[in-house]
């Protein structure tokens, strides 16, 4: 069977879709009650008949579709009005529902179809006030005082400005909102750098050295199986100490509501356990500490362990030394750290995503700082990074 639709009145149908129809009945109920009391005071207007409470009626009701539709209804309602103005009915309050309509288009963004619906209706009052012949009108009102129109010259200008200012604050309030929405996008995207900076520089130095564990395994387990016992031992250290780190790297995504990690961020207090780890990759690394440590916050000693822990990862890497160099110089202005070892490059393709030194240079700006990478020099062929 086929589907039969009954149809439904546009003014049914905008309150079942939450338009504002109770704004409306108060609008109408204030036009019909303000104006009924106010025509006992205006002997020379047509009185109020059906025509006229329909037409006090008929501007409210349009005003539920001013949200879908604002240019449509400010002109519907502009015309409505304005046909009671011709009609010489009693002044009043009927034109409440031409001042929401004007608003509403104003708001949402319909300021030449609310000026131009406005225009047109104080044209028309000029008209039956002052040009029209009274043959052509139901209540001639020529005799139109001054002050009077003065009155609704000021009560026009009044609504304009009004409108205008509630459109300048809602302007404000829209662009207060993208400043906020911006600045809130703009911590998300610094977030998942800081954690993806994190998880590379803890992934590239784990699987490095379980890679490079994993062959001395591999070389030595028929031969020397204790050393191959070792090389493993290594490897499942490494690996139980990455899966920490990333663990506690991804309980921040858990909310505010999370519990706080239980271990401390890594910081130079753990360079000595670095350095062993390089050690067992096969990789002897001296440490030199110049100058008085000053007192470092916890981002400081974060950039500068990630830093140390990235260039060893490298030498391991791409480097065919077996010795490498760690500098700590603390001064007046900061921290200056310096890695090098005497290389020569490695040959073939040793992997990596090549976001190691992006990283770095990452890391350093955010506290204020750089990092420099080159060669220490063409005859050694050796390089590393220096960050300040």
């Amino acid at each position: 069977m086929g589907e039969t639709r009954l149809w439904v009145p546009p003014w049914v149908r905008a309150a079942k879709a939450g338009w504002p129809v109770a704004g409306a009945v108060v609008v109408a109920v204030l036009q019909v009650a303000g104006t009924t009391a106010a025509q006992r005071h205006q002997g020379g207007r047509v009185p109020l008949d059906g025509w006229g409470y329909l037409l006090l009626v008929l501007g409210p009701a349009l005003l539920v579709l001013r949200r879908r539709w604002p240019a449509a209804t400010v002109a519907a309602v502009s015309a409505v009005t304005a046909g009671y103005l011709w009609a010489g009915y009693p002044y009043g309050p009927g034109f409440l529902a031409l001042v929401v309509a004007f608003f509403g288009a104003v708001r949402h963004g319909h300021r030449r179809a609310a000026w131009l619906s406005a225009a047109g209706f104080y044209l028309v009052h000029l008209l039956t006030s002052y040009a029209l012949p009274d043959a052509w009108l139901r209540a001639p009102n020529h005799a139109v005082r001054g002050w009077q129109e003065l009155g609704v010259t000021a009560w026009l200008l009044l609504v304009f400005a009004g409108a205008e200012l509630a459109r300048f604050r809602q302007e404000r309030i829209a662009a207060v909102r993208a400043a906020e929405e911006e600045a809130r996008a703009r911590r998300n995207d610094e977030e998942r750098l800081r954690m993806a900076r994190e998880l590379h520089d803890i992934l590239a130095h784990s699987i490095s050295l379980i890679h490079v564990q994993a062959g001395v395994a591999l070389e030595l387990l028929d031969a020397r199986p204790e050393q191959a016992r070792d090389a493993l031992t290594t490897i499942k250290a490494t690996s139980k100490e990455a899966l920490g780190e990333v663990r506690q790297v991804l309980g921040t995504l858990r909310g505010p509501g999370a519990a706080a990690p239980r271990t401390p961020a890594p910081g130079l207090q753990r360079l000595d356990e670095l350095v062993e780890q390089a050690g067992h990759a096969g990789l002897a690394v001296s440490v030199t500490r110049r100058g008085r440590p000053a007192r470092t916050g916890a981002g400081l000693e974060l950039a500068a362990f990630r830093i140390v822990q990235e260039a060893l990862t490298n030498v391991l890497r791409h480097s065919t030394a077996r010795t490498a160099t760690v500098e700590l110089a603390w001064d007046t202005v900061g921290l200056t750290v310096t890695v090098t070892d005497p290389g020569p490059p490695g040959g073939g393709d040793a992997g990596g995503s090549g976001n190691g030194l992006t990283g770095m240079r990452e890391r350093a700006a955010a506290l204020g700082g750089s990092v420099e990478a080159a060669p220490t020099g063409p005859a050694a062929g050796g390089s590393g990074p220096g960050c300040r």
